[in-house]
Formats: C-alpha cells, sequence, structure tokens
C-alpha cells in the first residue's frame, strides 16, 4: 500500500480473484482512501466479494463486467479475456481490463481498442505486476512488483 499512497494512486480496478476476505478486509477497504472497484473472478469469491463491499464504503463490486468514464477515458474491466475481446469489438470502450491468466499481456484491436491483462499481484504461476493508467497523459505501464 505504501506504493499506492506515494505515487498518489486515485482509483484501483481489479480484475477479479481476490480468493480471500482478508485482501479486502485488511488492506484495501481501511487504507486505500480512493475508489476500489473490482469484479467477480472465478466462482469461489463472488460471496467474499460482495459482502466485503458491503462493509466497506470504498469498495465497489461491479459483478462480472464493470464499466467507468475517468477523465473522458471509457473504461471496462473483467476477468475472462473472451469477455473482454467481446466487449472490445463493440468499440464503445478506449481500454479494457481483463484477468483470469495470471500473465500480463496488451491487446490493440483493429478499431483501436486496448486490452490489457495486468498479471497478478500474487506472483503466481509468473512474476509479480500490475499496470499503472494515467488517464491525463494516456500513459500505460506495467509494474513488476519485485522492483519497485
Amino acid at each position: 500500500m505504501n506504493w499506492v499512497g506515494n505515487n498518489n494512486i486515485e482509483t484501483i480496478i481489479h480484475c477479479g480473484d481476490l480468493s480471500t476476505p482478508s485482501v479486502l478486509q485488511n488492506e484495501f477497504g481501511p487504507k486505500f482512501k480512493g475508489q476500489f472497484h473490482f469484479v467477480h473472478g472465478n466462482v469461489a469469491d463472488r460471496d467474499v466479494d460482495e459482502e466485503m463491499a458491503d462493509e466497506f464504503e470504498n469498495l465497489i463490486c461491479h459483478g462480472d463486467i464493470g464499466k467507468l468514464v475517468i477523465e473522458g477515458q471509457k473504461l471496462a474491466f473483467c476477468h475472462h479475456p473472451d469477455l473482454a475481446r467481446d466487449l472490445a469489438k463493440t468499440g464503445e470502450y478506449d481500454l479494457i481490463f481483463c484477468g483470469h491468466t495470471h500473465r500480463p499481456w496488451m491487446e490493440t484491436l483493429d478499431n483501436g481498442t486496448q486490452i490489457i491483462n495486468p498479471g497478478t499481484l500474487a506472483g503466481l504461476f509468473n512474476k509479480a505486476t500490475f499496470a499503472v493508467y494515467d488517464t491525463k497523459t494516456k500513459n500505460l505501464e506495467l509494474k513488476i512488483l519485485e522492483t519497485l
């Protein structure tokens, strides 16, 4: 959480697989002062997600698909890459974030929509990574946790 605070992060988008209530209950609920938007991951964490969102005002559970407009940027986020591709094909969004594979990657469709998988903070199957998107400069960076 220190890196988040030191870099003035105002909004966090999580693409599912929170898996345990302690992630929300001990970290993002009480310690993060901005908005924490998230979607359901695999079936196992659905009850946990919604229960914790009810407990903390800054936690916002969007179900299977989240949609936000931040500083004019139309963003969508979901857990599964196939759903992200379907959303991207509509051309309604500037960026779509997804998870599930635990592998960071980015793809730009012919219509200009970008799909981004920021990887996994847990370091499961790959190095621990996350993405930072600056809505003012439209700069997207992949961060590797062990290098911070």
